[in-house]
């Protein structure tokens, strides 16, 4: 059975989400992030088989840059907005993922990580990294796929806790498309610390987990919201689907 069918399912007998139900949740996720698998859009095949005066192309990499920091920007703010983790301990475990995103040592970020390696190859950045803020202020800067996905992340992280299940659960296979794509031009690109720390550490996949373990402990306390949770899991999963048909336009248009 389909997320989207399971979906289907919760929506008609809301009364049965039960505790058998919740322990459903992590295969739902999976399956739901499979059948999204970002690794498996054309974007990153493209971006790996540019000509090389392409790829390297700064006002290409800026486009690609805009693009990539402002959907992970929405995704990395709204987490500070997530619905249920109010009690002491479950606050505690949401800090850990604060600090793994916003506080690394010596005040550094993922998101300065990210613009340092995109500036490393040459990219002509088209947007100051403070001016990464409000969401309705960043779309503005974006068209197409990508400002609806910073205008809808917000919303459906603040609405249940299944958006963040299935981004932290695609996410480490995001970063490694990208990185392996982009090192077909620029070798060094894996070795910058936003791509190296986070897959030396596990770190994508430590905050698969725990969004994860999280979000049962919420649902066996409040099995209804099971229903909305995996609803909004898969319009995250499509929204960010149009991110990398969107990156993918761009890199067609470039090799034009």
């Amino acid at each position: 059975m389909s997320a989207q069918v399971k979906v289907a399912h919760f929506e008609q007998s809301p009364a049965r989400a039960s505790a058998r139900h919740v322990l459903q949740l992590r295969a739902a996720i999976q399956e739901l992030a499979e059948a999204h698998r970002p690794s498996r859009m054309p974007f990153f095949h493209s971006l790996r088989s540019l000509p090389r005066e392409v790829a390297t192309d700064s006002r290409l990499l800026g486009e690609i840059h805009l693009i990539y920091q402002a959907a992970m920007h929405a995704t990395r703010a709204a987490v500070y907005f997530l619905p249920h983790l109010n009690s002491p301990a479950l606050r505690k475990r949401k800090l850990q993922i604060f600090i793994d995103d916003d506080g690394l040592p010596g005040g550094d970020t993922h998101h300065y990580q990210l613009t340092r390696a995109f500036r490393n190859i040459g990219a002509s950045c088209l947007l100051d990294d403070e001016d990464f803020g409000d969401p309705a202020e960043l779309a503005r800067h974006l068209d197409g796929e990508a400002a609806e996905f910073v205008r809808l992340a917000p919303v459906l992280y603040a609405s249940s806790l299944g958006p963040w299940c299935a981004v932290e659960t695609m996410s480490d296979d995001w970063m490694r498309a990208l990185a392996e794509a982009l090192a077909a031009h620029f070798p060094q690109f894996v070795e910058e610390p936003y791509f190296a720390e986070c897959f030396a550490q596990g770190v994508e996949e430590r905050h698969a987990e725990e969004s994860l373990a999280v979000t049962e402990c919420v649902l066996r306390e409040r099995p209804r919201l099971l229903t909305a949770t995996l609803r909004d899991a898969e319009a995250i999963a499509e929204a960010l689907d149009g991110v990398w048909r969107q990156l993918h336009r761009v890199v067609q248009r470039a090799s034009r």
